[in-house]
């Protein structure tokens, strides 16, 4: 049987007949329904979205790759709601809801509507950040680890706006960072380090950790250093609505001077670019080229943002200084 357009075609499915059936017109197998709604017709929908943004995202990625001096004015367009729709779907089903109780599957269920008003606020410049329900988890050493849950649709912006960044400063990153990066992770960064140090002279290795790095990062600075590369006023207020948002425990909304909210999910990158971009200023300092590519086959932040390892042959060389006075 043919169907008119738009409309999915039954599931056909083989099933045995009984052995004595009797030929007639009507097959005596019960046939399996068809598909139910237009799942076929959203996942077309949810491609084409995907592609748009892709080649949105690609035409800043080139302009980043070619003019690294160049400050983005205009960023807030690509916060489409084909991009806050990829946001979404990138969002775990099962994560644990903010203080808004909101959950995946409920704000799926009338999504295109939600995340229409949600992109209208967004633009307008009414959309409100939610304060962080502060929750703990427990840490190797026996102490706890404090961890702030945005509410879901903070989740849907601050993920869509961590795209549009990262089309930008994927490009500015050296090649020697792999914390909070795409494709990238800290096994990667182990991977290199092996081969740094069994195919170079290597007779120091640096473990460093910086301590409280989330709780003690400058907002200020974390602003001024997202505006070297970010002129867009709209993108630099969403990020401060979220550094101002608070933490919500037991009741009260406490909202500190520094410190960001560990595990935010535009967290990761906003204290990347704080880290990357002072180690990019202080290798730059009174430092040739050849030295440069010359750690940076085994120099890399293994562990997210705030754990590094340094390999050379003089621990007492002034470059290695230069590199730790961060």
């Amino acid at each position: 049987m043919m169907h008119g357009r738009e409309k999915s075609d039954t599931a056909i499915v083989a099933v045995k007949p009984t052995n004595k059936a009797v030929p007639t017109a009507a097959e005596p197998v019960e046939p399996r329904a068809g598909a139910k709604g237009n799942a076929r017709q959203q996942s077309t929908l949810r491609t084409q979205g995907r592609d748009r943004v892709a080649q949105a995202l690609e035409c800043v990625r080139q302009v980043a790759r070619q003019r690294k001096k160049e400050r983005f004015t205009a960023l807030l367009h690509h916060i489409s709601i084909d991009c806050l729709r990829m946001a979404f779907f990138a969002l775990k089903r099962d994560a644990a809801s903010g203080v808004d109780g909101l959950t995946w599957p409920t704000y799926e269920a009338d999504l295109d509507r939600n995340l229409t008003d949600l992109h209208e606020r967004v633009h307008r410049g009414a959309y409100r950040a939610l304060p962080s329900r502060r929750t703990y988890i427990p840490k190797a050493d026996g102490k706890q680890r404090p961890l702030a849950v945005a509410a879901l649709e903070d989740k849907i912006v601050q993920r869509a706006t961590a795209a549009v960044l990262n089309a930008i400063y994927e490009e500015d990153f050296l090649g020697f960072s792999y914390g909070f990066r795409p494709k990238r992770g800290q096994h990667n960064a182990l991977d290199a380090l092996v081969v740094g140090i069994t195919s170079r002279r290597v007779n120091f290795i640096f473990d460093a950790d910086v301590a409280s790095f989330f709780d003690s990062v400058s907002k200020d600075w974390l602003v001024r250093f997202v505006e070297h590369r970010i002129g867009d006023p709209r993108i630099i207020r969403l990020i401060q609505k979220w550094l101002k948002a608070g933490v919500l425990e037991n009741g009260v909304v406490t909202v500190s001077e520094k410190g960001t909210g560990q595990g935010s999910v535009i967290t990761p990158r906003t204290q990347k670019v704080t880290w990357a971009v002072d180690r990019r200023s202080t290798a730059s300092k009174g430092r040739s080229r050849s030295a440069t590519d010359r750690r940076a086959s085994w120099r890399g932040d293994r562990v997210p943002n705030d754990n590094f390892v340094i390999g050379d042959q003089d621990f007492f060389h002034e470059e290695l200084h230069d590199t730790l006075a961060l």
